[in-house]
């Protein structure tokens, strides 16, 4: 593993990408076993880490009378409209 630098509190290095593409993130990151979003973003990816129990972390700060599975239906259906969206500006549909 190569630290390239410590941006804005984050340490960001070099992974590689296997044939299969596949990633494999260094182990002194800290993320093992652990659930991450990967973001493409240009000609990099940001990798958001995941907490294990996402309702014990909102739980502060979300109120809602929804259960979780209404939640993820609601989220699924609100992504597949933005890419669609998305994919509509760039000419990909």
């Amino acid at each position: 593993m190569r630290v390239y630098s410590i941006f804005q509190g984050f340490i960001v290095t070099v992974v590689e990408i296997d044939e299969r593409g596949r990633m494999t993130v260094p182990k002194k990151l800290g993320l093992r076993k652990t659930r991450a979003v990967v973001i493409p973003a240009g000609s990099f990816f940001v990798t958001i880490p995941l907490p294990t129990i996402p309702q014990k972390e909102a739980e502060g700060w979300l109120h809602t009378d929804k259960e979780r599975r209404e939640l993820k239906d609601e989220a699924e259906k609100l992504a597949i409209q933005d890419a669609v969206k998305r994919a509509k500006r760039r000419q990909q549909l």
